[in-house]
């Protein structure tokens, strides 16, 4: 090794121990120095696309009522089973939600009812119902997909549509009338399927008389003049000459209109005094704590508007407007199917995984995604649509998520957060922050509150594509 490479090796610790320190070292040195801060971070964050996107409406009352037309049709909505090893029962109570039997609250005839329902397996490509044979049974979903095929007009098949857990067909068995099958049913994947004969319905109903006198009504209802949406026609007259007689009309309102009350998140904050009193510099104590605060209610709020029971845009959304993936993965035919159910849509909000699993299909196809601006943000879309990040949607075990479209704001009939604002000791629209004391152990205490809620202003507004395939498979 040359002289010059020699001098170029750093001192070992052993070799710099002998000699005498030269300068102040960096330890002591950082005692006088002062230590430039980051406010406290938390993973918890996320961009919370759904608060921001959402237009909200005062609430002054703290309810808010949802007037609409008559609808006639209602039910359809989703069938809850038990299972108990291979056995698969349906929840008598939720027969209920069948279109004839809506609102029909005879819990005795509904375990009949329940109790001669038969399981019945499917394999993939398996005829479950066929066009143009008569309805006799009522066939709910257990577990898996049924496509509904028809006829196109020049004998191609076509499909109608996907129904997967929970989903029915065949609702018209029960009825004096039930008419033929206008699709044929076909088992996509492997199925497990209940049937209810119209034998058996027959049964209960001849020994039934308030279950006969229900169907009989319910029937009478759907078959009054409605629009394509179920709801009570408006006679009109149009093309006609001479002098004919104009019919006369009136629309009819829903008698019991649904009213959502707003939604509570709240949480104590507290402080020792001396934390307040001597460590607020340079960064006031309890500001931080209520920043951090708020932040956690403000997530609290936004997977509250997306999975709450009663007001949760997940659990709101029509029967009517729910689809299911044709194969697995989210593909660019369902969401053009999403985005045709409606109006004037104005957002997608998926998971993450959601969002990169249709990317991965769109790369399939050779396809990409559109650029959207949204509050000066640009973000991927398709068709025009902004595709919104939402984390608070579920992904399940199985590696199924769901994806929402919808129609937003008052105006358009749309989606709508629900909130009040200017209420006492407001911090933010629609959060409080009220003092509540120093109590003995002097601490001191704030009730941090924010106020909310979301609703649909008609079925169409809100569209969900359900059972979408988010895990990667390999090809």
């Amino acid at each position: 090794m040359s002289t010059a490479a020699h001098r170029q090796q750093p001192e070992q610790p052993e070799q710099q121990a002998g000699r005498a320190q030269l300068s102040l070292g960096i330890a002591a040195a950082r005692n006088l120095a002062t230590t430039t801060k980051t406010a406290p971070q938390m993973q918890g964050v996320s961009s919370r696309w759904l608060l921001r996107t959402l237009p909200w409406v005062e609430v002054k009352g703290g309810t808010y009522r949802v007037n609409r037309r008559l609808v006639y049709e209602v039910g359809d909505g989703r069938v809850t089973f038990v299972q108990e090893g291979s056995a698969v029962k349906v929840v008598p109570a939720e027969l209920g939600e069948l279109p004839l039997l809506r609102g029909f609250d005879d819990a005795e005839a509904l375990r009949a009812l329940a109790e001669r329902c038969r399981q019945e397996e499917y394999e993939p490509g398996q005829v479950i119902a066929e066009r143009g044979r008569t309805v006799d049974h009522v066939y709910l979903i257990a577990h898996g997909k049924v496509e509904k095929v028809g006829s196109g007009k020049y004998g191609r098949e076509t499909r109608r549509g996907v129904l997967a857990d929970g989903g029915f067909f065949g609702g018209r068995a029960v009825a004096e009338t039930p008419g033929t099958w206008e699709f044929t049913a076909r088992a996509m994947t492997a199925c497990t399927v209940l049937a209810l004969p119209r034998t058996a319905y027959e049964e209960v109903a001849g020994r039934n008389e308030r279950l006969r006198a229900h169907v009989s009504k319910r029937q009478a209802e759907q078959d009054r003049p409605q629009n394509k949406k179920g709801e009570a026609d408006i006679a009109l007259a149009s093309g006609h000459t001479g002098v004919p007689v104009i019919p006369g009309t009136f629309v009819d309102y829903e008698l019991s209109p649904r009213e959502y009350e707003l939604s509570v998140a709240q949480t104590v904050l507290r402080v020792h005094s001396r934390v307040a009193d001597l460590y607020n510099e340079p960064m006031d104590q309890i500001e931080q704590q209520l920043r951090l605060t708020i932040e956690a209610l403000r997530e609290r709020q936004e997977s509250e508007l997306v999975n709450n029971p009663e007001f949760g845009l997940l659990h709101n959304a029509d029967h009517s407007q729910r689809i299911s993936t044709h194969s697995g993965p989210p593909t660019p035919d369902d969401m053009d199917e999403l985005l045709s159910m409606r109006r004037g849509t104005k957002a997608f909000f998926a998971h993450p995984r959601a969002v990169s699993a249709f990317a991965r299909e769109c790369n399939k196809r050779g396809l990409s995604f559109d650029s959207a601006d949204v509050g000066g943000h640009a973000v991927p879309a398709w068709r025009g649509v902004p595709i919104l990040p939402c984390g608070k949607i579920p992904v399940s075990e199985e590696g199924t998520s769901s994806i929402l479209a919808m129609r937003l704001g008052e105006a358009e009939e749309g989606v709508v957060g629900l909130r009040q604002t200017g209420i006492p000791d407001e911090y933010e629209p629609g959060l409080n922050v009220r003092f509540m004391g120093i109590n003995d152990q002097a601490l001191i205490s704030y009730l941090v509150s924010t106020y909310y809620s979301a609703a649909v202003l008609v079925p169409d507004a809100l569209g969900v594509l359900e059972n979408a395939e988010v895990f990667h498979t390999p090809s």
